[in-house]
This record gives C-alpha cells, sequence and structure tokens, in this order.
C-alpha cells in the first residue's frame, strides 16, 4: 500500500490537497478530522477543536498513537483494490506521523501565511471550530504546536509531526492548480 500523510496549520489547504490528488490519481483520501467530528457527534458534544483534541488524545491512549491512520488503513483495506494508495489527513500528533512513516509513507506539511489562513477558514464556516477571532485563531495553533501535558504522547504536537515531514509546502497563493502541481512534483505523481 502507497501511503501519503498531510500535515500543516489549520487552513493551509491539507484538504483541499488531500482531496484533489485522490481524485486525479486514484487515491483514497481519508480525514482523520471526519473520524472525530462523527465521534463527537455520536456524543452530542459540540463539534469545536477543544472536543476534538480531547477526544483524539482519549482514542491514541486507548489504541495507540497511530489510531487514525490505522482508521484510514482499515477503509483503504476495505476498498479491495479500488484505490492506488491512501492520503491520509491531519496528522496532528508525532506517533500518527511516524506510524504513516513506518508503513513506508511520506509525510508532508503544507504552511501559508496566518492572515491568508484564517480568511480560508472564514470563509468555509465548516462548523462552530471555524468561528472565532483571529487572535483565537492564533491562540489554538499555539495551543497544538506543542504538547497540552508535557509528557503526554497522545497530546497534539504539530511542531513534532513538522520535524518529521519530508516534503514541505507553502500555500500562499490563490491558484489551486500551481499548488497542486507543485505537490504533485513533490511527491512524484
Amino acid at each position: 500500500m502507497k501511503i501519503i500523510g498531510i500535515s500543516g496549520t489549520n487552513g493551509s489547504g491539507k484538504d483541499t490537497l488531500g482531496e484533489v490528488l485522490a481524485k486525479k490519481h486514484d487515491w483514497l483520501f481519508v480525514s482523520g478530522a471526519d473520524f472525530l467530528r462523527e465521534e463527537a457527534r455520536k456524543r452530542n458534544l459540540p463539534i469545536e477543536r477543544e472536543v476534538l483534541r480531547t477526544i483524539s488524545a482519549e482514542w491514541r491512549r486507548t489504541y495507540g498513537l497511530g489510531v487514525l491512520v490505522d482508521k484510514g488503513v482499515e477503509l483503504f483495506n476495505k476498498s479491495d483494490g479500488k484505490y492506488k494508495g491512501l492520503i491520509i489527513s491531519p496528522m496532528r500528533n508525532p506517533g500518527e506521523a511516524q506510524h504513516v512513516k513506518d508503513l513506508g509513507g511520506v509525510l508532508i506539511w503544507i504552511d501559508a501565511n496566518p492572515e491568508i489562513r484564517y480568511q480560508r477558514i472564514i470563509k468555509r464556516q465548516r462548523s462552530t471550530e471555524d468561528r472565532k477571532t483571529f487572535k483565537q485563531f492564533l491562540m489554538e495553533e499555539k495551543a497544538e504546536m506543542q504538547p497540552s501535558k508535557p509528557g503526554d504522547a497522545a497530546t497534539l504536537n504539530m511542531s513534532a509531526v513538522k520535524d518529521k515531514a519530508t516534503i514541505f509546502i507553502n500555500n500562499n497563493g490563490k491558484e489551486v492548480d500551481k499548488y497542486i502541481s507543485e505537490a504533485e512534483i513533490a511527491l512524484g505523481l
């Protein structure tokens, strides 16, 4: 199985990249965040970043640091050869990133200017998790870049994920085709 893990800052274009690459290259795109949103709904909890962080840490403690990757692999395996590979996003814990690499995959980090990313999330308004001020947006990002509980390997630590990435793309532009093309070249697709 071929696997690509996508990580990066909020609003950088991770899902856009995953969805377009999957469609163009016959890969399965899986959003780990969608698993968490589904679980929050089952528990009648609000779809907010803090809730999703709490559920993801709980799952990592219970099922292992690579649990979201494993859920994506399970979906891929159930597809009976329909796809050429698996793209999973976002990688927000270094255990997830390492799991992708241990499976022979590659990890890509996407970033963009914070003001541009903020405008993207305000525009998409996916749920209450995207309704925030710029200051709140920056505070959430700061919290997710470092472990919220030092010594707890199950919490988010995007700085450590970034350290594991081998491909880096800056997505400040507005031309999606150029962004996707740069990623395709970097990934050898």
